[in-house]
C-alpha cells in the first residue's frame, strides 16, 4: 500500500533513471494521456525531473508539461532496459515511457493526468495539500497548528487528512501514535502540546528511516518491509499494525483494532500503552 516513503522512493529512482534524459518513445493505453502523444508530442521532449509530493508522483518534461500520478492501493512504477522482460503482465500497463537507456512502465496506475503548472496549480486535492512529511523545509510548528485547527477529528483521521500533512497512511498513522502513546480515537482537541509535537516529529522520523538510500532498486514501489520498530526481523518490524490479538511489544496486552473514520481505515492500538482519556482527564476524574 504506497504511502509518502514509497512514492519518495519511486521519485528517486525514476528521477536517477529519467533526468535528463530524451524520451524516445511514449505509450498509453488511457485516452487522456494518449491523446497528448498524438497532439503535441511526448516523444522528442527531455525529463526534467521527478519528484514525489506526499502521495502524488510528479514527472515534468520539457516545455512545461507534467504527469502527475497517483498510485491509490495497487498502482505501481518499474524500470527496466530496453528489451528486458516486464515482471508485470502487459495487460496491466497503463504508461510507458521510453529513454534510450530506460524503459519506465506504470502498472495499474489508477489516476494520470497531464497537466501545465498553471492547470496543476488549480487541480483539486492536489492544490489542497498540506505540507509534506517528507520535504526538506518540514516544520513542526506549522504541522501543530495545522493539526489544532481541526479539533473535531480523532487524530487517526488528522494524520490521514493530506490537506493537514501529505504523506502519512494508514500503516504510519498506527505506528505514529503507537510510539507517541497517544490512543487513535482521541479528539484532536485532547492532545496536549507535547502530544503533538511528538507525532509531528515521529511521522518525519519514521518515513525519514523508511526513505533509506538503495539506488539498486528496479521496482519502484513498496516491495519491503516497512520497519519502525528498529529491529531488522521482519516478524518485529512494527509495533501494531496488522498485530490484532497478538502482544503488545513493550507491555504484552493484545493488540486491538477498529475501522475508523468515513474511509472505515483499520486501525491498530494498544490499549494499555495508548490510553484513550488524556493524563488530565484520568488525574480530574
Amino acid at each position: 500500500m504506497p504511502e509518502g516513503d514509497t512514492i519518495f522512493r519511486a521519485a528517486r529512482t525514476l528521477d536517477r533513471a529519467l533526468a535528463g534524459e530524451a524520451v524516445t518513445g511514449f505509450e498509453s493505453v488511457l485516452p487522456k494521456l494518449e491523446r497528448v502523444e498524438v497532439d503535441s508530442g511526448v516523444t522528442g521532449r527531455s525529463v526534467e525531473k521527478v519528484e514525489a509530493n506526499g502521495k502524488w508522483l510528479l514527472i515534468y518534461f520539457s516545455g512545461d508539461l507534467i504527469l502527475l500520478t497517483h498510485m491509490l492501493m495497487s498502482g505501481s512504477w518499474h524500470i527496466y532496459r530496453p528489451g528486458e522482460k516486464w515482471k508485470r503482465r502487459p495487460l496491466d500497463m497503463r504508461i510507458v515511457i521510453r529513454t534510450a537507456k530506460i524503459e519506465a512502465v506504470g502498472f495499474n496506475v489508477p489516476i494520470a493526468e497531464f497537466h501545465t503548472t498553471d492547470s496543476l496549480r488549480r487541480r483539486r486535492v492536489f492544490n489542497q495539500l498540506g505540507p509534506s512529511v517528507l520535504a526538506p523545509e518540514y516544520d513542526d510548528a506549522e504541522i501543530l497548528r495545522r493539526l489544532r485547527a481541526r479539533p473535531e477529528l480523532t487524530i487517526g483521521e488528522a494524520l490521514l487528512c493530506q490537506s493537514l500533512l501529505a504523506g502519512i497512511g494508514n500503516v504510519f498513522k498506527s505506528e505514529i501514535c503507537f510510539a507517541c502513546g497517544v490512543h487513535p480515537f482521541r479528539m484532536v482537541a485532547s492532545l496536549n502540546i507535547s502530544e503533538l509535537s511528538c507525532l509531528a516529529s515521529t511521522a518525519r522520523k519514521f518515513l525519514i528511516a523508511n526513505v533509506s538510500d538503495n539506488s539498486g532498486d528496479k521496482i519502484v514501489t513498496y516491495t519491503g518491509i516497512r520497519r519502525t520498530t528498529g529491529r531488522t526481523d521482519s516478524e518485529e518490524n512494527l509495533w501494531v499494525y496488522g498485530r490484532r490479538g497478538k502482544p503488545c511489544r513493550r507491555c504484552g496486552t493484545a493488540i486491538e483494532s477498529r475501522r475508523q473514520g468515513l474511509d472505515a481505515r483499520i486501525t491498530f492500538w494498544c490499549s494499555n500503552c495508548q490510553a484513550l482519556e488524556s493524563s488530565a482527564a484520568r488525574h480530574a476524574s
